[in-house]
C-alpha cells in the first residue's frame, strides 16, 4: 500500500517489481491504466523482462512499440477493462468510492472488508444458481 497520493506514472515499474516478487517471476504481459502511460516506462518495464506492455490511453506511443501486435494490445486492454468492472462493482455494491475511516491501516481494512465481503456475495450467488 502506497503512502500519501504519487503520480501513476511512478508507479509502472514498482508494480512490475511487485508482481515479480509476488509470483516468483517476471509476468510476460502487463496493462496499465492511461495515467502510467510513458515511453520511459514501456523502456523500463521491458527491461525488466516483460515482453508486452498495455497502456488503456498511450498519447504519443505506438501500439507497436508497446506490445508485438495489435491482437495482443486488444486483449491487454480488454483484460484491464474487465478489472475495471470489478472495482466498478465493488464501488458501487459496497460503497467503495470513498472511504472516511482514517489511517492507513484503517483504510486497508475497510477495502479488505468490501472485497471480502464482494466475494463472499459472489459465492453465494453462485451457489443458488447451482
Amino acid at each position: 500500500m502506497e503512502q500519501g497520493n504519487p503520480s501513476d506514472s511512478t508507479l509502472a515499474c514498482r508494480t512490475v517489481t511487485r508482481a515479480t516478487s509476488v509470483l516468483g517471476r517476471v509476468p510476460k504481459q502487463v496493462s496499465f491504466d492511461g495515467g502510467f502511460s510513458s515511453r520511459a516506462n514501456v523502456a523500463d518495464i521491458k527491461a525488466m523482462g516483460v515482453t508486452d506492455v498495455a497502456f488503456s490511453k498511450h498519447v504519443g506511443l505506438e501500439v507497436t512499440e508497446m506490445a508485438k501486435s495489435p491482437w495482443v494490445f486488444r486483449k491487454l486492454r480488454n483484460f484491464r477493462a474487465g478489472i475495471e468492472a470489478g472495482i466498478s462493482f465493488l464501488k458501487r455494491t459496497f460503497r467503495l468510492d470513498r472511504c472516511n475511516w482514517s489511517g492507513v491501516e484503517s483504510f486497508g481494512a475497510y477495502v479488505w472488508g468490501s472485497v471480502l465481503s464482494c466475494n463472499v456475495l459472489v459465492v453465494a450467488r453462485h451457489l443458488l444458481a447451482t
